[in-house]
């Protein structure tokens, strides 16, 4: 986690959510009949560290019909909110794993008009981060700044 001047953002909250590996989240709301996972909450928070590092280590999850048409899915995404030094600070947003060939239909993704920004919210595979036997690891670098009407 940085901020726009790339120092890293120390004891920032972050929050991840998402759907099991079945596509399904675990509240009320979700009625996809995909099955639940009565061992997975399908969310988590911690603080940056020093070099504003965070990590979760959870599944992949599944990509699910979100039923916006006959045939509509979403990709396998994380959401992330950020909490930054203030109310304005707050980042709501999604990470995509690579090669999800479903990006190019996902209508959120595609609102995003700018392609080097939609890039920015697919992680990259790293292998440095991957876990022997255990875990695939995935970078996603988030950086929380300014918005557009605020001066340095």
């Amino acid at each position: 986690m940085l901020d726009d001047d790339g120092r890293p953002l120390r004891g920032t909250l972050v929050e991840l959510w998402q759907a099991n590996a079945a596509g399904r989240y675990a509240h009320d709301g979700d009625q996809h009949p995909a099955p639940l996972d009565p061992n997975f909450t399908g969310a988590g928070r911690c603080l940056t560290d020093q070099d504003g590092r965070y990590r979760f280590v959870t599944i992949k999850p599944g990509a699910y019909p979100w039923r916006n048409h006959d045939n509509a899915w979403r990709p396998a995404h994380l959401h992330f909110s950020v909490f930054g030094q203030a109310f304005t600070q707050r980042l709501v947003t999604q990470m995509y794993f690579p090669g999800d060939p479903l990006m190019p239909f996902d209508p959120i993704m595609q609102s995003i008009p700018d392609e080097a920004a939609r890039r920015r919210l697919v992680s990259s595979f790293e292998l440095d981060l991957t876990e022997p036997e255990w875990a695939l690891g995935y970078a996603f670098d988030i950086v929380l700044g300014r918005t557009p009407t605020e001066t340095p």
